[in-house]
């Protein structure tokens, strides 16, 4: 899961929790599984650091979206736990021998085994915080970790603050500055009863595209006009950037990692 441009201004102000995020990118599951970036092998190998022989371990990844992050843990050897409650971007996720897709939500993962791992990579924003911090708890191991992950756009590359400005023209500003804070979100893993030894890594990473996948990365957030005149605008906006810089181009981004260890019984 992730970042729907026909959000009215009183859904503004609602918790993005309480915005349809169970449905509202099943017209972009392709977009997304095709053109979203990837995540460096560094934060990968952060997130398994200390938790023993990958392929003795099980994670869950809850809001696996089309599984782009499913299949990076699973390469390490690791048997992942794909949990993703939008159909559609089941059904487009690329197959992995180590990787299972289940339905299920955040704060109901419907998991009964318990797992060393569970991470969310794009997707812990569109929970609900303290419910789903409580089902991580439960599906954990003692002493078992959480990670949450955001590829948050760095705007202060040339090109990225540029790609940036050409989406905010066609894009309602409130809601991209609402989910250009998504990092934020890692407060409440902070702060939680369940969770300690808290910590912070940020590492670079940078996302290739030709014409045609920089407009498909636009297109798989769910602020972003797929239709009308908006959506022509946001279509001309990019090919010209494209043109622009006469070549391939790349998005920066920085990778935000946020780790806890969940407490055991009587900490």
């Amino acid at each position: 899961m992730s970042d729907s441009p026909a959000t009215s201004s009183s859904d503004l102000f609602l918790p993005l929790y309480r915005q349809t995020p169970q449905s509202r990118f099943s017209d972009r599951a392709k977009d997304y599984a095709k053109y979203r970036p990837s995540y460096p092998d560094q934060a990968i190998s952060a997130m398994l650091a200390g938790l023993g022989n990958p392929a003795e371990l099980t994670a869950a990844d809850v809001g696996a979206g089309t599984g782009i992050a499913s299949r990076l843990v699973a390469s390490r050897g690791v048997k992942v736990i794909a949990v993703e409650p939008n159909a559609a971007m089941r059904e487009v996720a690329q197959p992995h021998p180590n990787v299972e897709f289940r339905a299920g939500a955040a704060e109901q993962t419907g998991l009964q085994e318990l797992v060393d791992l569970v991470f969310c990579t794009q997707a812990f924003h569109w929970f609900e915080p303290i419910a789903t911090l409580a089902e991580f708890h439960r599906i954990l191991q003692p002493g078992g970790r959480v990670a949450l992950i955001w590829n948050d756009r760095d705007r202060e590359d040339a090109f990225t603050n540029q790609y940036t400005d050409v989406i905010r023209q066609v894009s309602d500003p409130r809601y991209m500055e609402r989910l250009d804070r998504k990092a934020s979100d890692a407060e409440a893993l902070k702060q939680s009863q369940w969770f300690e030894n808290y910590r912070v890594m940020t590492f670079d990473n940078s996302h290739p595209l030709d014409r045609a996948g920089l407009v498909g990365v636009a297109l798989s957030a769910s602020y972003v006009p797929k239709s009308g005149e908006a959506y022509e605008r946001l279509v001309s906006g990019l090919q010209a950037l494209y043109d622009g810089w006469q070549g391939e181009v790349r998005l920066a981004y920085q990778t935000h990692l946020f780790l806890a260890e969940s407490k055991q019984a009587g900490c």
